[in-house]
């Protein structure tokens, strides 16, 4: 049981670097505008507010695939049936069983675009119906009322792999191209989403929420549920005398609204400050640096501590063989308590430390100079020994750091979680393994008792995880430097808590940009994913950072199927992938999902955010293609592969699953050749091959990183990464440098590589900027050309976490290694398929295409197109 996603695409677009956003320019067909949404309604508005208005500058391109988008919500659940939830390499989240991966797509560098809802039917009735458990009284109640209220809307916290779902069961079930969402909860949208301060109508029967889609009985208020077709009463607040007053709900207008309590009506609230609502943050260092790697991680911690909000509260702990506390009360000097770090720290001398004088949290206003003091008096290692045999009581300074959080109330609360106001954070800054005290291992791998060590390690590590989850704290892990770290080791502390592991060259520019993004990421708390669909359509599989969650709704909802899902934190940088299957062939001409997000934000507030989606069925396998979304559905296939893809041997196995797949989806969505036993890719699909191609011989699944712990990292921050980011991982964008500081978005090739100009190549987790050699000779234009690209690259990733890292180098040197490995080969290609792909090829002279030929440094890999041909398909012609 496994999902499949789909694809879009597009080349082509001129851009200008400026102030702010890059500016899409002439020829756009990739890039597109941010997807607005609903307008809010005023919560202390009349009953039916004004309608919120639709500009036409909000409507999708025609010209664009645009994908279907709902977005999380919070609801009550129920026993899930048979669903499958996966999660990254590492530790196991999700227990239940992995399903093979499955579905193809195209991809561009273009954000897709969501679908536009349409408002379900308006059902005015002269008699009010009777209740009943099904839609039989309903049906021929309601005959003669099916118009529909014209009303577009669109949320791009979901986004399906196609925008129409196939009625057969065989085709739409197919492992290599089959249908799913990314769902992206706490993905903010601006304006942001309609805010309704009251409870919720809910289907008494599954528990879905009331939405757009609703048939709804003017006259008696009734609605019946898209998801079940049960009949449910709204305490009369659907009656009104036309459907027009019906719109202006927030709920039955917008297919994304936020439900919120706010904390004054529960018992015993006491309102706080917005200063006392901040969630600390304390900072866990390393103490066991060289020279060069402190002072590149001092200049950080300066940086980032100038960048923290006057009311952020903040915490210092370092650790080597012991743990200090720094106390910021003393305010000439760095003064520190010190805890032994070869075991966990007793509860009295934690007892000691909270209920001292000492202050070991401290608003960033009253306690700047001091952190700036304590940062300046680090020294670097004074030893004589190797990085990886230096002790480090990483765990045991992650347990301090928890308590100094938690405060006296640790004693008081006796199991119960308190609620500060969203997470704490714990942000690791690490320079090696952890070798000392509980969680560590042995400094050589060739220990004879290693693989046992590490094993308890693994456990305590993921406990402590937990652990701090459960405590509302996230432990973020930035680990930097050529020591190896032990990857498998950290990484189920930082996923188990819902925080992130991001590997740097050093302590630089990099590391500090991903220190001060990682302390201001909003992160909501408790939060719970739902997701129904109707018509017998089932969720297979989830991908993504969180677990099956065993809610049981039953006594509430007699037959609530929704699949329910843990979230380890609510974050805007994540996303799920949810895996789509239907049961059997489909007969209604629409279905319904619905996905919802319980969960708390920073402001104690309770949301719950509904989003619902509806998608018209086809019995055309060609339609079905046509609206099948590129880049979503080439991110579905990655990560529904990368789940599998735990170490080097399974990569290899994954990227000939990726070929398998693709003879697949040619023999089941293509045309045979005729008087051949070859097929042609379908025509509909056309960039998704090109995207996976991308994938099998990228750094996810290829061998351009060198070290395991590096392909661990990444694959892991993929799995639970936003889609932008995700796209970006698995197919770089090229933009080329044009007169007049414009840039024009060119297929990644490396025909790209011309010597006459500077080529910008966004990988996600890197971005590399190349200069030809004749325009690197060119000291002026050379100059001019990098500024720009720089600049360029710093509005492209400005929101993105982690940000990646910048590298600019010329034409011929060893680094450009890393940016040809990431293009696909084409020159040996011939020319008229060359051109296919890479049309600006026709505008060049025969002495600008000579020297572009010996641009290309000669690597084994196959091109693209020769790849196709030993897989006996014949590639569609390029979009």
């Amino acid at each position: 049981m496994a999902n499949q996603p789909q694809s879009s695409v597009g080349y082509s677009v001129t851009i200008t670097p400026s102030t702010g956003t890059p500016s899409p320019r002439l020829d756009t067909k990739l890039g597109t505008p941010p997807f607005p949404t609903p307008p809010s309604s005023s919560p202390s508005g009349p009953r039916f507010p004004p309608p919120p208005l639709i500009h036409s500058n909000q409507i999708p391109s025609p010209s664009i695939k645009t994908p279907n988008l709902p977005s999380p919500v919070n609801g009550i659940r129920t026993g899930s049936p048979v669903p499958r939830m996966s999660t990254p390499p590492g530790p196991p989240v999700f227990s239940s069983p992995l399903q093979p991966a499955a579905v193809p797509f195209r991809t561009s560098p273009a954000t897709p675009q969501p679908v536009a809802f349409s408002l379900g039917s308006s059902l005015p009735t002269s008699s009010p119906p009777h209740f009943s458990n099904g839609s039989a009284e309903l049906q021929h109640q309601i005959s003669d009322i099916t118009e529909e209220l014209a009303h577009v809307a669109e949320s791009p916290n979901v986004l399906f792999s196609a925008h129409k779902v196939l009625k057969q069961k065989k085709l739409a079930n197919a492992p290599s191209l089959g249908f799913g969402a990314l769902v992206s909860p706490g993905r903010e949208v601006s304006p942001g989403p309609q805010i309704i301060q009251r409870d919720p109508h809910r289907c008494q029967n599954c528990g879905a929420y009331a939405n757009l889609y609703c048939n709804i009985l003017l006259g008696s208020g009734q609605w019946q549920c898209v998801i079940c077709r049960n009949l449910n009463g709204s305490e009369g607040e659907y009656i009104a005398p036309s459907k027009e007053e019906l719109r202006n709900l927030p709920e039955l207008s917008s297919p994304l609204v936020d439900y919120v309590q706010t904390g004054n009506k529960r018992p015993g609230f006491i309102p706080v400050s917005e200063s006392r609502m901040s969630a600390p943050i304390v900072l866990v260092i390393d103490e066991c640096l060289d020279e060069p790697h402190l002072q590149h991680l001092q200049s950080s911690l300066h940086a980032f501590v100038d960048s923290l909000p006057p009311t952020t509260r903040l915490g210092i702990v370092l650790y080597g063989r012991t743990v200090s506390v720094y106390d910021f009360s003393e305010e000439s000097t760095a003064s520190a308590d010190v805890l032994p770090g070869d075991r966990s720290p007793s509860q009295e001398s934690l007892k000691a430390l909270i209920y001292g004088t000492g202050i070991y949290l401290s608003p960033i206003h009253a306690s700047l100079p001091v952190a700036h003091a304590i940062f300046s008096s680090l020294r670097p290692y004074k030893l004589n020994l190797p990085e990886a045999s230096r002790d480090r009581c990483l765990g045991t300074a992650v347990e301090v750091a928890m308590a100094i959080i938690q405060g006296p109330s640790a004693e008081m609360s006796r199991g119960v979680v308190k609620r500060p106001g969203g997470n704490s954070r714990i942000i690791v800054c690490a320079g090696g393994p952890s070798t000392h005290g509980p969680g560590s291992v042995p400094y050589s791998l060739s220990h004879p008792n290693y693989p046992h060590m590490e094993k308890i390690a693994l456990k305590w590590m993921e406990n402590r995880g937990r652990e701090a989850h459960r405590r509302n704290t996230v432990v973020d892990l930035l680990c930097a430097g050529t020591c190896p770290i032990r990857v498998p080791v950290l990484q189920p502390l930082a996923k188990a808590s819902g925080g992130v592991f991001v590997l740097h060259d050093d302590f630089g520019e990099a590391f500090g940009v991903n220190l001060q993004r990682a302390s201001t990421r909003a992160a909501g708390s408790h939060g719970l994913l739902e997701i129904r669909c109707s018509d017998n359509i089932f969720v297979s599989q989830v991908v993504g950072p969180g677990e099956e969650a065993h809610i049981d709704s039953l006594e509430t909802f007699k037959n609530d199927s929704a699949l329910a899902i843990q979230m380890h934190s609510v974050e805007e940088t994540q996303s799920f992938a949810v895996s789509l299957e239907t049961r059997g062939d489909i007969k209604s001409d629409f279905v319904y999902f619905q996905f919802v997000i319980q969960y708390s934000n920073i402001y104690q507030a309770d949301v719950s955010r509904v989003i619902t989606g509806r998608l018209p069925t086809v019995d055309s396998v060609s339609a079905y293609l046509e609206s099948v979304q590129d880049e979503v559905a080439a991110v579905l296939i990655a990560k529904r592969t990368l789940l599998r893809a735990k170490d080097s041997t399974d990569a290899l196995d994954m990227r000939r699953m990726i070929d398998e797949r693709i003879k697949d989806i040619a023999n089941k969505f293509g045309s045979q050749m005729p008087k051949s036993k070859l097929y042609r890719f379908p025509k509909e699909l056309s960039l998704l091959p090109e995207l996976l191609f991308h994938l099998r011989r990228g750094p996810l699944l290829g061998s351009i990183l060198g070290h395991e712990d590096e392909r661990s990292v990444l694959r892991s921050l993929f799995l639970n990464a936003s889609f932008d980011l995700s796209l970006r991982m698995v197919a770089p964008r090229c933009l080329m440098h044009r007169e007049g500081g414009t840039f024009e978005e060119l297929p990644a090739y490396d025909l790209s590589m011309q010597s006459d100009a500077a080529v910008v190549l966004d990988h996600g987790t890197d971005v590399f900027i190349w200069l030809g050699a004749e325009l690197a000779a060119q000291e002026g234009n050379s100059a001019a050309a990098l500024a720009a690209c720089r600049t360029l690259a710093e509005e492209l990733t400005e929101m993105r976490f982690p940000a990646p890292r910048i590298l600019a180098f010329k034409e011929g040197s060893s680094q450009a290694r890393y940016f040809v490995s990431r293009l696909i080969p084409a020159h040996k290609d011939p020319p008229y398929e060359q051109e296919a792909r890479f049309p600006q090829l026709r505008t060049l002279t025969t002495e600008q295409r000579t020297k572009l030929k010996s641009n290309f440094i000669h690597f084994d890999d196959p091109s693209f197109c020769e790849w196709m041909r030993c897989l006996k398909i014949l590639s569609p012609e390029p979009s």
